[in-house]
């Protein structure tokens, strides 16, 4: 399995407040990030399979709403998540 339980430790711990941190916006940024990853990597093997097509567009947005959240509430916040996760923003 591409995410299993210590993966999803070690991600909350690096970019979150700690290992126990799922809330935060950043946690879940990063998370949505590693998955949209994987998601990616996938379609360009099985490019036919489109649920998982769908499960990615929505996962995009997802992200881009807690983005935008962070960009009107904390830019600094926004920024270093950005800058950390080599988004193109």
């Amino acid at each position: 399995m591409y995410l299993d339980k210590e993966k999803k430790v070690e991600i909350f711990s690096q970019y979150g407040k700690g290992a126990t941190d799922t809330g935060s916006a950043e946690a879940q940024i990063a998370l949505f990030t590693y998955r949209i990853k994987h998601l990616t990597e996938h379609l360009k093997k099985n490019h036919k399979d489109f649920g998982t097509a769908r499960s990615l567009t929505m996962m995009v947005g997802r992200r881009r709403k807690l983005l935008k959240y962070l960009y009107v509430n904390d830019i600094n916040r926004y920024r270093a998540i950005v800058k950390a996760l080599g988004l193109r923003k």
